[in-house]
Formats: structure tokens, C-alpha cells, sequence
């Protein structure tokens, strides 16, 4: 269960106490989960009924309780405690995790996307490098969260802009949203940093830094190293191929079989849909390239336990940390993807 689904679980509680007239209290949008705090117990916490208890006017513990009956019952959880004043201790099935790897491995790079919705986004950009790098990922992905996307440009479109991989239409009169973002330097345009860059860093540094900030577009990008951000995540790509490779020569299928200890990781692949939801809705690329960033920082670390070492013999748990590294792979390609990165075989 990925924390997205947690947070719906959650939601779907409090909408049947509401229902059934047991909560008295306006049904809220949305409802967060996080880690417990130190102290905490559990795989999650949420203070939500600490939220609805003076609308409801009733105890906090109370609430608590009662929202800890409705969701216990629900697929994926193995506990529910309520602490302190009232806050809610989620513990997850130990099955969760390898259903999250079948998942994601299930739905390829598709993983994390969003059905339909029939809502329609148009997104307007001025004539200017970064505004337009930022448009068409920003298309990507309303695309993936089910909205039809349509990009277009207010002034005459930079030739180079095709290089890098930008598909924007004509300006029309529909224009709705328009990227709001901090320019590149008036003496570097689009052809200037293909030369510099080449594609994949160039729109790594215009795409990575939030939009009010300035893009870091140093040669520090084409450093082959792991204080590059976008070697690390490449590199972990083309390491989680490459255990798939190794693991073949040593005839092992991946396979989810049992937990895998990989608490970071597990947690990085079960945030990928909520990053991409939220990555649309603020308009905001550089929440993916942060959130590939601790992807990759999460698979290098675990990588070097996933195949067998000397003299042993490969086992369950050598199947299950391979489905999870390559799951981990899956996330990272399709992220880069959305991004309009390449995500190399070999690096």
C-alpha cells in the first residue's frame, strides 16, 4: 500500500463514520500520512482525528478510536493504534511490500499514472528556453494524471527547441496556464546550451531547481560522479539493469517473494504516484527530479545486497531484492522519461 492509498483508506474511514452519523463533522479533501516521530510506533501516523474532533465536538481519543475500528478492517493494514491525545498508528501488511513490487512491476512505466479525469489543460509559454522545457514536462505530466495537455507558445519557437525534445503548438486564443518560471540568462539560449550540455543535462538543469530559482546549468552537470544528481540517477538506472544482467547469468528470475529490508526504498517506489499527482497539480517539475534523486540515492545504497556473494546459494531473498531493484529501475526510467532524459542501458 503506497502512502497515497493509505491517505484514500484513511479518507474512506472518516466518509463512512460521517455516513453512518457517528462523526458529525464536514468530510475534509484530503487527509495526510507521515512517518511516526521518534517514539511512534507503526509504519505511518496521521493526526486527523485531532483535526475533526472540535468540529465534532468530541474527544480526540474518541475519534480516534473510532476511525481505528473502520480502518483495521480494511485490505493492507495489519493494526491500528491510537497514542497521545490521538493520533492514529498505521501498521501496514507485511505483504504490502511485495505487492507494491508487483505493481510497479506490473505497470511498467506506466506506474503511478492516473485514469482519465476528462479535464483539459491548456499551458502557454513565452518564447524562452527554460519556460519551454518546463511546458512540455509540464504536459507530460498532466498527461500521466489523466488531463489532456496541449502546449503551445506565445512568440515564434527557438529551432532549437525541437533538439531538445520540446513539442509545443501555436499560440490561440484558449490559452489557461502559463508557466511562470525564472529565465536562463539572456546570453544563453537553446542552441547555446546543446552545445554546452547536450540534451539530457540541459533539461536536467532546467527542469531540476524550482521555479522561482535560478537553474544550475554549470558544467557541473556533464561530471561523471556521484555529487551530479543526474549521474547518480542515470548510474542507478543502468545499475538496476545491470543486476537484472547478472542475475540472469546466474539463472535467477526476480520474483516478490518475502519483505526485503529496504525501508527507504520501499518508500521511495510507494511515493512515486502521490510525487506525480502532486508534481501536476503545483505545476511543478522539480518535485520528480528531487524525488528521482532519493529514488536513485536509495536503490545505489541497496543494490550491492541484491545478488548472492561468494559461495552462497541464491534464495527467496535474493529473487525479492532483485524484483525490488528492478521495480526501483522501472521507477527511475519512467520518471526520467516524463522529464525528456534519456535513462541509459549502460552507463
Amino acid at each position: 500500500m503506497t502512502p497515497a492509498e493509505l491517505s484514500r483508506t484513511v479518507l474512506h474511514a472518516v466518509c463512512r463514520a460521517v455516513e453512518d452519523g457517528v462523526l458529525r463533522a464536514p468530510v475534509p479533501e484530503s487527509v495526510s500520512v507521515e512517518r511516526p516521530r521518534p517514539g511512534g510506533c507503526g509504519d505511518y501516523a496521521t493526526g486527523v482525528a485531532l483535526r475533526l474532533a472540535g468540529q465534532a465536538g468530541q474527544p480526540p481519543r474518541a475519534v480516534a478510536e473510532e476511525l481505528g475500528r473502520r480502518i483495521a478492517g480494511s485490505p493492507g493494514i495489519a493494526g491500528v493504534e491510537v497514542t497521545g491525545p490521538g493520533f492514529l498508528n498505521i501498521t501496514l501488511d507485511p505483504q504490502a511490500q511485495q505487492d507494491l513490487v508487483r505493481k510497479v512491476l506490473q505497470r511498467g512505466d506506466r506506474y503511478g499514472w492516473a485514469g482519465p479525469t476528462g479535464s483539459v489543460a491548456q499551458i502557454s509559454c513565452r518564447s524562452e528556453v527554460r519556460a519551454a522545457v518546463t511546458a512540455d514536462v509540464l504536459g507530460r505530466i498532466l498527461v500521466s494524471q489523466g488531463t489532456l495537455a496541449r502546449v503551445t507558445c506565445e512568440d515564434a519557437a527557438d529551432p532549437a527547441w525541437a533538439e531538445l525534445g520540446v513539442r509545443i503548438e501555436a499560440a490561440d486564443a484558449r490559452q489557461r496556464l502559463r508557466t511562470d518560471v525564472t529565465p536562463v540568462p539572456a546570453d544563453e539560449d537553446a542552441a547555446a546550451l546543446l552545445r554546452r550540455l547536450g540534451v539530457d543535462a540541459a533539461r536536467w538543469g532546467l527542469l531540476s531547481a524550482a521555479a522561482h530559482d535560478r537553474p544550475r546549468l554549470g558544467d557541473e552537470l556533464l561530471v561523471q560522479h556521484e555529487s551530479n544528481p543526474l549521474f547518480r540517477i542515470r548510474y542507478a538506472c543502468s545499475r538496476a539493469r545491470a543486476l537484472t544482467r547478472g542475475a540472469a547469468q546466474l539463472k535467477i528470475t526476480a520474483s516478490a517473494e518475502v519483505p526485503v529490508d529496504a525501508p527507504l526504498l520501499t518508500t521511495a517506489l510507494g511515493d512515486h504516484p502521490a510525487v506525480l499527482a502532486c508534481a501536476a497539480r503545483l505545476r511543478a517539475p522539480d518535485r520528480l527530479a528531487r524525488h528521482l534523486e532519493n529514488t536513485a540515492d536509495a536503490l545505489l545504497a541497496f543494490q550491492h545486497t541484491v545478488l548472492p556473494l561468494g559461495d552462497e546459494k541464491p534464495m527467496a531473498a535474493h529473487r525479492s531484492r532483485l524484483a525490488l531493484a528492478e521495480a526501483a529501475g522501472v521507477v527511475l526510467a519512467g520518471g526520467l522519461s516524463l522529464l525528456g532524459i534519456s535513462a541509459p542501458e549502460y552507463l
